[in-house]
Parts: C-alpha cells; structure tokens; sequence
C-alpha cells in the first residue's frame, strides 16, 4: 500500500456562488496524487482511501490497556494534549465526513456517464470551456483574471480559480470511475486472448518441426530436380532476351538508315515491329532500351515530315507551266490570247494515273501513323497559300504585258482618267489603269491557273475518297457520317468529263494496302478518324475555292468605281467570265462562294444604279431641249419594235435560258444575245443620232406587199411601226425607245437584276410621262425649249409618242417578267399597270386639250358673230363665199383636221373630232337661234353660213351617220326649222 500523501488543506466553499459542492484544491502534495490509488480498482476496498487520508505522522496507536482512574480526578484539561493533537486530523476528518455526504447526493444526480461534466459545465464558467481559450489573449486574460490593487481581492481570484480547478478535477474522477468496470473487463479478455496467443505460438513451433522433418525425408530431392529444371528454363529465357536484344539493336540501326534513305514503308514496318515489342511488354526490365521509346517516337516523327512534304510537294499543282503559256501567248497577241485552253487544264489519264502511283504510298503510310487528318489540314494551309500566291504572281507577271497594250487602246485614257491617283505605281492603280478587254484577259488567265490547282486538288480528294473507301467494309463508314463520299468528275466549259479515272474496285487489298492499315486496333478503322479525313479532305478543296474567290472579288474590288461605268457589253464580258469562274469552282468545291457571289451582286447592283442615274439626268436633259417636231425613224429602231413584238411566246424554260452561255465565256463568246440580232451600240452614239424634221406636206404612197406602209400611206421610214400601226416619233421618244431596249438587254443579260430593273423601267417611264405632261400640257416647254406656243400640231405629236410608249408597254412587261420570280410578279405587275393606266390618261389628256382648244376658237368667232350680224342688216351685198364667221371657223376645224389626220391614229382622230362636232352643233346653233335678222338678205346669208359650216363639218371623221347623213346635229334642225331645207337637199 503506498505511503500517505501528506496533509491536504481545508475544503472551502466557492466563492464564486456555483454550487454547495465542496472543491479540492490542486496545489504540490495534495488530495490530487491519490488519483493513483483511486484507480487501482476502487472496488476492491474502500477502508483503503480512508487511511489515505491520514499523513504518517497522525497515524492511530494501539489504545492503552484499562486502568483503574477515578473519574473525579479526570478533567477535559487532562485531554486537552491529546484534543490538541488530533484537532487537525479530526476537522480533517469531519470536512471528508461532510465532503463524502456531499459527494453522495451529488453522485445520485450523475448516475450515467457525461453527467459529471454535465455538472461540471453548471459550476464552472462557460468562458474556461470555449475552443479558442486563450490566456495570452489580452480580452481573455482580461476576463478570466480581472485585474485589482488590492492583495485580498487577488488572493479570492486564486482561490476561486484554484475552487474551479478543484471542482473540474472531481467530476473527472467521477466520469473514471462510472468508467472503470469496462475497462477492467477489457483487461481481463486481453489476458485471456494473451494466453490463446502463446498455445498457439506452441503449436506452431510444433508443425514447423514436422514439415522440417518432411521436407527431409520426402521433398528435397524432388525439389532439386524442379530447381534444375526452373534454372535451365530460366538459361533458355536469358539466350532469347538476348537474341531479342541483338534484333533490337539490329532493327534500330536499320531504322536510322531507312529514315536517312527516306524509305518510309520499311521504317514503319521496323516501327510496327518494335512498338508490337514494346506494348507486350517483352522489353520490360531490360534497361539498355529505357529509352526505346523515345527513339521511336522521334524516328516516328521524322517519318511523318518526310511523307507530309512529300505529300504536299506531290498534291499542289505547279502553274508556272501554265502562267509561262498564257504570258507567251498574250505577248505574242495571239488570236486564242483570251480562248479556252482546256488541253493546258485538264488532266488526262496518264497525269492522273501518274498522281495516283505517287499519292497512293504515301496516303497509305500516313494512315498507318494515323496523321492523314493532321496533313490534310496542312495540306489544306498550303493550298490555300498557294492558291493566293499563284494567283498574285499570275497578276504580277501579266499586269505589265498588259498595262503596255492598254495604253495602245482608245479606250484607255477615259478609263485611267477615273483613277484618283493619276496613275500611280502600286498594283492597284496598274489594275484600275487597265481597260476592259485586257482586265478580262487577265480574269481569263486567273481563270486558267486556279482550274489547274483546282482540278489537281479535286483529284487528290477524289484519290483520298477512293483509298478510304476501299478499306475493309467491316468498318466502311456510314454515308450520312459525311457531306459526300462520291467522286466527282470534273467537267469543262461544253459539259465534257475532262479527267475520268476509274479505280478497279476488285483491286487486291493486299497490294493496295501494305501493312497493318486493316487491324482492328489501327486508329484509322474507326469511324471518327475516317469522319476526320474525309471531312479534311473535302474542307481543303473548299478552303482552296474560298481563296480563290476571295482574290477574284478582291481584283473585282479595285476596279469597283471604273465597272459602273462600263458599257453593258463590256461589263457583261466581265460578268460572264465571274459567273463561268463561279460554276467551274462551285462544281469542283461542291459549295456556293457566297462572298464572291455578293461581290458581283452589288458591282452589277452599282452597274444598274449608275446606268439608270445616267439615263434618268440624259431623259430629263433630252425632254427639257425637245422642240417636239417629228423626225425620221431609222431602222434600228424599227428593229427595237420588232424584237420586242418576237417575245409573244413566253421561254419555256427559263433556267436554261438563264444559264445559257456560261460554259462558252472563257472562248469569248456572248452569253446572251439580243433578240434583234443586231449590235449593241454605245449610247452615247445612239442617242445623239442624227433625226431630221419631217416635211408637213408629204406625198401619199401606196401599201406594199410587206404591209410595211401604213394606211395613211406615210413610209415607215417617217414612222415607228408597232402591230401594224405607224406612230410618228420626235426625237426624246425614240432616246426612250432606246434606253428602254438597253434596259430589256441588262434584264436579258443580267437575270438576277430582273427585278430591279422593273422598277428602274417603271422610274424612268414615270419620269417621262410626268416630264413630257409638265413641257407639252403644262406650256413648260416655252420656258425651257424657246417655244414661242405649244401648237395643236405639238399636242399630236406628244400624244403620238405618249401612245407608242403605252402600246409597247406590255411587250416590255413580258419580256421582263421572263427572268422574275413568281413571288414578286404580282407587286411589280401591279406597279407597270399603273404606270401604263398614267399614260393613258394622259393621252386622254391630250384629245381633251386639242377639243378644248377647238372649243375655245370657236367661242372666239361666237363672239365675233353680232358685229357681222349687223353688216348683214345693213348691207344688201350677198357673199357666195360666206361670212367673216364661216370662214374663220371652217378654216381652223379644217386645219386641225389636216393636222390631226396626219399625226394621229384614225380612231384617235374620230374621237376627237366626234366631241368637236357636238360642239359645233351645240354652240354655233345656240349661237345663230339668238341672232336678230331684219332683212331677207341677213336671213340669206346666215342660210349660207349654214350650209358652208355643215359641208365642213360633214368632211369630219366622227364616224357619226344618222339617215345616211354624216355628222347630223342641231345645225340640220336649225336649219331645216328656220329655212326649211332638209339635210338631203
């Protein structure tokens, strides 16, 4: 039993006000270092920690014997040294009385584990608890220990804390000891396992013995047999690994020669071989070829340069063959300078049977690295580089040729006078300084050099399709995988398969395919990697077309301020040689060039904007100096009319007439010609041609057996003939005439135009109509032109050109229409219905104004009438010949009869001088009914009058006949009322 711990202090209570419970204090040699005997099983007797309380030196005597004291003797003052003795251990006693008392009703709260530090946690403050407590924290120092001058105060806080400390180390004991039974049930089952651990170390010992004495007796001989034979298995496996290592060695220094030679077939076989090696793991551990690997690779790569450069060197096409040709002929000025050269283009079957011999092994080594998809796209790059760099030197090498013979052209100077620059060195200003003839000559010869580079490329793509597709059908792709998987024959300018090569499908895949191209573990068997090279494959022929057309629109781009103004044929030269360079790229690429597309779109749009804005300003300057005398109308224009009246009959196939024309542009014929058959001329020169005035007095002719007369017998020279009807033209009718005929041949020729030149047409015959109208009806004329009076005379012949115009309009709206959309006819028929309705109504405008006129004279003689009247009263005279009166009237109705009869249309004439005729009827009867006759002789003469009026009016075309008689009215009543006398007599 150890010795007992020296005396502890008193208990005292807490200060602090946690609890009754009495604490223990935790200083040197306190009630604390029994926590010792406290766990040697407290079960075991508890008599133990009660002496444990008591020091060495308070330690209970044997009690003396009895005596015989009396009583009266024994006084507490002979106790008093022993009272004073034990004083100390006995209040220490009592307070472990009262302590153990407490403890008992506090150990009937705490009656599972975690309650005493449940209580704990009541007692003691929460802030000594916290995660973070801290006391070299200045706030937590500050509220743990609180700071006070005064010694008592310190001296509470120590024993405060020191009461805490007292307080946490009981309940601690508490918790060991509710602990304590599983713990030492842990250390009983430990034992007892300890003991199970030691029989059994026993026993083994005992088998080891036995199968030592085994092993002795029975094994070893059969094991030194199996040593033997395991060592000589292992001899066989070391001479193996070093025949595989002299054949590595071996195979490495071929390599290096294979490579150095170029020989990439071999050196894939070696790479194969030795990366076959490498993945089954026969080379593992032998650390002379750690680096293997990386040998490979390396000779791998080496391999990849070589076929990627003899691949791009094979596949992109050479043209210096080709610009040599094309530069010597245009130096030579050769006919064919500009003509198709489709022997210098195409491939034949030898070149493409040549190509293929050479494409073939390497296509085939590039996939067996799988890098075919990683060359392509180089493929693709340097294509496309080389497309831009042929075409750049192609214009280099021919742009001085012909900048030298465009300065020989007339046409030269107008065309470089547009250029801002006055002619400057830069390529640019060598462009625009061109003229058009030679600028297409060098469109012609890009032409030529991009369908070589384009037909080579289209070649190797067709050879790539042909070996991808000829690889094992186990794992042919699937159709939809890519955008086409078909060859593509290419075609020339007439339609005609150029380059046609046919593949022996029942070809021996061992002979077209060496190696291990069809395993099933090469990469490229798989569909994502076949999806990789065709899709390469198709997107470098197309990258190799966007260049091209990208340059083209770019040359097409400096020029785009001089085409505007070109003329229609001269910018259909240039328009046609795009378009044949559009289709042959398109069929050879397999996509729409939507950038170069656009581009010609808005030049042909900026073409037709400047044609129409000219022509708009010309009309307009044309109308203003109109004197409106009828002129000769040569026999172009005769022809005008007659090409328009041939388009009756609708094309019956407008796709074909659309594309007619576009195969034959690179030999320099027209795509589209006019109707007419004849030669479009500038129009500059038609416009200024020369027109004479028309004799008023001209001879009448009779009507020939082509009905080329018509029925006034006027010569179709001095008239525009239109479905048998003569118009007679003044000069700014016939201009229109023309520019409306140079507008049907930019719709003809330029089909995407079609719609817009429909309203171009309907603008300019808006601005006519509304210009002439202004000039003849509204008198403008007379400010403008210096026309002294706008004459009867002048009103037919406007409504002559007025009526042309609105007879031919139809024949124009079907020949537009030819090339338009059915979507938008609708709108734009609607639009030329109300422009020929506006002329219409102006011509009717004009029989209105001649009546009106014929109105307006005759009440000028009306008022005339009562002055004559009265000489009639006063004088007996009797003139056969007619008043004052009826003279004047039969002369300026027989005068506008002469006039109209020789300028309009029969039925125009009929309907104007019906109206004149009631107006005669009506006011000149209403007139002479008013009049106040005093004498037979006035009543005779205004008899007379009457009778000369109505032979006059009876000669008027009105088509009017009542009784046979023409033109019968008021006149014939008033007649027959005042003097009796019929119409007949």
């Amino acid at each position: 039993m150890a010795a007992p711990p020296p005396p502890a202090r008193p208990l005292r209570s807490s200060s602090s006000g946690a609890g009754d419970s009495p604490s223990f204090s935790s200083g040197a040699g306190t009630f604390v270092h029994s926590l010792s005997s406290i766990l040697n099983n407290p079960q075991a007797a508890r008599s133990d920690a009660y002496w444990s309380l008591w020091g060495p030196s308070t330690a209970v005597a044997e009690p003396a014997p009895p005596s015989s004291i009396p009583p009266d003797s024994v006084s507490r003052s002979d106790f008093q040294p022993y009272l004073s003795s034990i004083s100390e251990p006995f209040s220490r006693f009592q307070d472990v009385r009262n302590h153990a008392t407490t403890e008992s009703s506090a150990g009937a709260e705490i009656r599972g584990p975690g309650q005493a530090l449940v209580a704990c946690l009541r007692e003691v403050p929460s802030l000594f608890f916290k995660e973070d407590f801290a006391l070299e924290e200045g706030e937590t120092f500050r509220a743990a220990c609180p700071f006070s001058p005064s010694p008592d105060e310190n001296a509470a806080l120590q024993e405060r804390l020191t009461q805490y400390l007292d307080v946490v180390e009981m309940h601690l004991v508490k918790e060991i000891s509710l602990r304590s039974d599983s713990f030492f049930e842990a250390q009983g089952q430990l034992q007892a396992l300890n003991g199970e651990i030691v029989e059994a170390c026993v026993r083994i010992r005992e088998l080891k013995e036995t199968i030592r004495i085994l092993n002795v007796n029975l094994v070893d001989s059969a094991r030194q047999v199996q040593e033997h034979n395991a060592a000589r298995g292992n001899l066989v496996a070391l001479q193996q690994k070093l025949a595989l290592i002299l054949y590595v060695n071996q195979a490495l220094s071929a390599l290096k020669l294979l490579v150095a030679a170029a020989d990439c077939a071999g050196a894939l076989d070696i790479t194969d071989d030795l990366q076959h090696l490498l993945d089954t793991d026969e080379l593992a551990g032998l650390h002379c070829f750690r680096h293997l690997r990386e040998q490979l690779g390396t000779s791998l790569d080496s391999v990849n340069s070589i076929l990627s450069a003899e691949f791009l060197r094979m596949a992109v096409y050479d043209a210096k063959a080709v610009r040599s040709i094309i530069l010597s002929k245009i130096k030579a000025k050769t006919a064919n300078s500009i003509n198709g050269v489709e022997d210098e283009v195409v491939l034949d079957d030898d070149e493409s049977s040549i190509l293929r011999d050479h494409l073939l092994p390497l296509i085939i080594s590039l996939l067996r690295t799988a890098k075919l998809p990683t060359v392509l796209k180089v493929y693709r790059d340097t294509l496309t580089n080389d497309m831009r760099g042929a075409i750049k030197t192609t214009v280099a090498e021919l742009i001085a040729v012909l900048v030298a013979r465009s300065s020989d052209s007339d046409l030269a100077n107008t065309e470089r006078a547009v250029d801002a620059d006055g002619g400057g060195l830069s390529l640019a200003n060598k462009l625009r300084s061109l003229s058009s003839e030679s600028f297409v000559q060098l469109l012609v010869a890009i032409f030529k050099v991009v369908k070589a580079h384009l037909l080579r490329a289209a070649e190797v793509k067709r050879i790539i399709e042909w070996i991808m597709d000829n690889l094992d059908g186990y794992f042919a792709i699937d159709s939809t995988a890519v955008t086409t998987i078909a060859s593509v024959d290419v075609h020339d300018n007439n339609g005609q398969v150029v380059a046609p090569i046919t593949y022996s499908r029942n070809a021996p895949k061992a002979l077209l395919f060496p190696g291990k191209i069809n395993d099933a573990s090469s990469p490229c068997t798989s569909k994502s990697f076949r999806v990789d090279v065709l899709r390469e494959n198709t997107e470098a022929l197309v990258a190799a077309c966007d260049a091209a057309h990208a340059r083209w629109a770019k040359l097409l781009g400096v020029r785009a301020l001089l085409h505007p103004k070109l003329k229609l044929q001269e910018f259909l030269s240039i328009y046609d040689i795009t378009m044949a360079f559009i289709a042959a790229t398109e069929k050879i690429g397999g996509r729409l060039g939507y950038s170069i597309r656009g581009t010609l779109q808005s030049q042909s749009k900026a073409f037709l904007d400047f044609q129409h804005d000219s022509r708009m300003a010309k009309i307009k300057a044309v109308l203003d100096q109109e004197t409106w005398v009828s002129v000769d109308v040569p026999d172009e224009f005769q022809a005008i009319v007659v090409s328009l009246s041939s388009f009756d009959t609708p094309v019956s196939d407008p796709e074909l007439a659309e594309s007619e024309g576009l195969e034959d542009s690179l030999t320099g014929n027209e795509s589209v010609q006019t109707s007419s058959d004849h030669p479009r001329q500038d129009q500059s020169e038609t416009l200024t041609a020369p027109v004479h005035e028309k004799k008023v007095n001209s001879t009448p002719q009779t009507q020939s057996k082509n009905a080329s007369l018509n029925e006034h017998g006027k010569s179709t020279s001095q008239t525009l003939v239109c479905r048998g009807i003569g118009y007679h033209m003044v000069n700014c009718g016939l201009i229109l005439l023309k520019m409306l005929s140079e507008y049907l041949d930019i719709s003809k020729c330029l089909p995407v135009l079609a719609p817009e030149v429909v309203q171009r047409v309907v603008e300019i015959l808006k601005l006519f109509n509304t210009r002439t109208c202004q000039l003849v009806l509204g008198a403008g004329a007379m400010q403008v032109s210096g026309l002294k009076s706008i004459t009867s005379k002048h009103l037919a012949l406007t409504s002559q050109v007025i009526s042309f115009i609105y007879a031919i309009i139809p024949d124009i709206r079907q020949v537009l229409f030819l090339k338009i959309p059915e979507s938008r006819k609708v709108l734009l028929f609607s639009e030329i219905d109300r422009v020929a309705q506006d002329y219409k109504t102006h011509r009717d405008e004009i029989h209105t104004k001649l009546v009106q006129i014929m109105r307006e004279r005759l009440l000028a003689n009306l008022r005339k009438l009562p002055q004559i009247v009265e000489n009639w009263n006063s004088s007996d005279e009797i003139d056969q010949q007619g008043s004052q009166f009826a003279r004047s009237v039969t002369k300026e109705v027989s005068y506008l009869h002469r006039i109209l009869s020789q300028t309009l249309l029969e039925n125009d004439v009929q309907a104007i001088f019906r109206q004149v005729v009631e107006i005669f009827h009506s006011h000149i009867s209403d007139g002479f009914s008013k009049l106040e006759l005093t004498t037979p002789q006035a009543n005779n003469r205004l008899c007379r009058d009457i009778q000369i009026i109505l032979g006059c009016i009876r000669k008027l075309p009105s088509g009017n006949t009542v009784e046979s008689v023409p033109n019968y009215g008021l006149l014939d009543e008033l007649l027959l009322e005042k003097f009796g006398i019929k119409t007949s007599q």
